[in-house]
């Protein structure tokens, strides 16, 4: 029943307290002799319990591995700190993108402080645990960044940094094109054109909406949206009246005249899509990267996002081959996703469940089997637990609000 439990919470993504109705179910339905129903905080408990076993199972291993690290997830005025370990030979076995299966979870902190020193601090911690990995593949986050270099201080033998390839084409991007006069003309243009057909029949040609924060990380959809679009703007002669043509050149006026700034930004937000694509897939090698460099060469010999981009693979080609690997993974996506799991996961329980739901993360790693679960659930005690939750997590918003309301009314009360 508890194995059960715990994998219609993490496979089945079923909020904690249906599977106690699911499991009644069983027993009408089926006529199954499920001898007791539990309650569902017993699941929130047994859940807790198989992170905190999966966490102390951490320990040294003898191949390469490389650690995958980032802040996310806000908990009440509190981060989260998540590393990664994942074998170095992962990607020359399996010719794919890394998965969650092939990536552990050995370390989990919460944090009140970000800096450079919390993260210097809590890296130290895992890695006297895990032993230190090859490289750290990170964001382009300074917080981190300060933090590797203060741990790396400390080594006899530096660890090798690298930066994650999405984040290093968006800072080119940005770097080219943001502070352009055409970029601002064109996004002004998107604004305002998206404004004027949002709420008509056409609005199924409204471009794609650029976030205000890491906008340069998803922006090749909107150099795709330019070229399409740019096809039917430079259809010669006068549009019908009121044709959707037409609508669109009074919605988007002068769009044809940033015709050169739109190929040019189409065809390198298309360039550097295909060596993402190569890079997450294949990972680093000399192969990749020839691959890489000859897409780079479609580019203009002015383009600063090449110019940028073939800085980082040089530097990069030198950490595979220093190391040796079959092939350098070369992408941080694998931890977004496991953020965006958690929260798809999580969304479906009540806030009043949630405290402790980050010890969910370990279990969404790795290949999860009933021997596992039960190992991990009998290795931790509920006092080992509740440790656990005092020293890592401490007090949580929630109980802080209940803790003053009953403080208030028992003074209340009392005068």
């Amino acid at each position: 029943i508890r194995i059960l439990s715990i994998l219609f919470f993490t496979k089945a993504v079923v909020s904690f307290r249906s599977i106690p109705k699911i499991l009644n179910l069983f027993n009408i339905q089926t006529k199954a002799e499920i001898s007791w129903i539990p309650h569902f905080t017993s699941i929130i408990n047994w859940i807790s319990r198989v992170g905190v076993g999966m966490l102390k199972e951490v320990g040294k291993i003898d191949k390469p591995w490389i650690a995958i690290i980032d802040h996310s997830i806000n908990i009440g005025t509190k981060k989260l700190f998540v590393v990664l370990r994942i074998e170095m030979d992962v990607l020359y076995k399996k010719d794919k993108a890394i998965s969650l299966e092939d990536c552990e979870c050995i370390g989990l902190k919460v944090c009140e402080v970000v800096n450079g020193e919390s993260v210097k601090k809590d890296l130290e911690e895992i890695f006297e645990v895990s032993g230190n990995p090859t490289a750290i593949i990170k964001d382009t986050d300074a917080t981190l960044n300060k933090g590797v270099k203060l741990l790396n201080k400390t080594q006899k033998e530096p660890i090798a940094l690298i930066e994650d390839i999405s984040h290093v084409v968006a800072k080119s991007l940005k770097k080219e094109f943001e502070e352009t006069k055409s970029y601002k003309r064109f996004t002004k243009l998107l604004k305002d054109g998206s404004a004027r057909i949002r709420n008509t029949d056409i609005a199924f040609v409204t471009p794609p909406k650029l976030r205000n924060k890491a906008r340069f990380q998803n922006v090749s959809r909107l150099g795709k949206w330019g070229e399409k679009m740019m096809e039917h703007f430079s259809i010669k002669g006068r549009a019908k009246k009121d044709s959707i043509l037409d609508r669109l050149r009074k919605a988007f006026p002068e769009f044809s005249k940033l015709k050169s700034f739109i190929l040019n930004f189409s065809k390198t937000t298309s360039v550097t899509s295909k060596v993402m694509e190569r890079l997450k897939k294949k990972g680093l090698d000399k192969s990749t990267y020839n691959d890489c460099k000859l897409f780079l060469k479609e580019l203009p010999r002015s383009s600063t996002t090449a110019k940028l981009l073939r800085e980082w693979l040089d530097k990069h080609l030198k950490i595979q081959q220093k190391h040796d690997s079959p092939s350098l993974p070369v992408s941080s996506d694998i931890i977004e996703s496991l953020f965006g799991k958690f929260k798809h996961t999580i969304e479906k329980s009540p806030q009043s469940d949630m405290n402790h739901s980050i010890l969910v993360i370990p279990l969404l790693c790795g290949k999860m089997s009933e021997e596992k679960i039960s190992n991990a659930l009998n290795s931790v005690s509920q006092k080992e637990l509740e440790k656990w939750k005092k020293d890592n997590i401490g007090e949580t918003m929630r109980s802080k609000r209940i803790n003053f309301f009953k403080k208030n009314i028992q003074k209340a009360v009392k005068s």
